[in-house]
């Protein structure tokens, strides 16, 4: 007969993995939430967390805490939860919620203002054209017409009329025109009645942008490249 063999094994236990981590600021408190555990496994960490981390204090100054929840979305009623959890620790008040997702609407609004619109037609005396995003016109804007533009406004043609770039308050906003001999051009808040632009009716296409100066100016196109490089953000290399 064979006697009876015991083997021991040992069995060693995995920590847990951490859910919430928490870094202080001289701004705040910022706390990195994990972005695959379920919903319920998160308020529960964060809430003993910050439990253990709750100071005695009752006349503290307020602490500024920052959120950063990665891929997860949250609906409205998951934030609301997140908000109530820290605002019932002392001293504790959200400051922001930074997510990578954006709804829906979020996107739709988003490629709204960076879309390219294009459109071929003559903006004649009286006229205005007004659109979100960029605006890439094929024709002319007669004198007495106008083009706004929340972002850039890009004319193949002939800039006579009013063009307005950027007027949401974008100040990196550029006007570029084929022939630019406009009666007024403005880029967010800032306007020029009388550009400073040559008087030579060439073939070489000019921008206008706000210099360090808060001053519209009329420059070479090609200028552009080292103003605004963020503006060839669509080019590839292959």
């Amino acid at each position: 007969m064979f006697g009876e063999i015991f083997v021991e094994v040992n069995v060693v236990n995995k920590p847990k993995k951490q859910y919430v981590a928490m870094k202080g600021t001289k701004d705040g408190l910022t706390l990195h939430l994990d972005d695959t555990c379920s919903y319920d496994e998160l308020l529960k960490e964060l809430d003993e967390k910050l439990a253990i981390n709750e100071t005695d204090e009752q006349d503290g100054p307020f602490i500024a805490v920052r959120l950063h929840v990665g891929n997860r979305y949250l609906t409205h009623e998951q934030e609301e939860r997140l908000r109530a959890i820290i605002r019932a620790k002392k001293n504790l008040v959200v400051d922001s919620i930074e997510s990578n997702v954006m709804t829906k609407q979020e996107a739709l609004e988003w490629k709204r203002k960076n879309e390219i619109v294009s459109v071929a037609k003559i903006v004649r005396s009286g006229q205005v054209l007004h659109v979100k995003g960029d605006l890439l016109l094929i024709g002319d804007v007669n004198p007495g017409g106008t083009v706004i533009a929340s972002g850039n406004i890009f004319i193949m043609g002939a800039l006579r009329g009013i063009a307005h770039a950027g007027y949401d308050g974008n100040r990196q906003a550029i006007i570029a025109a084929s022939i630019m001999k406009p009666t007024q051009l403005r880029i967010s808040d800032v306007m020029n009645r009388a550009p400073d632009y040559r008087t030579d009716e060439g073939n070489e296409m000019e921008c206008a942008y706000i210099d360090e100066n808060d001053q519209i100016v009329v420059d070479r196109l090609q200028l552009l490249t080292h103003l605004r490089p963020n503006l060839t953000r669509l080019e590839r290399s292959f």
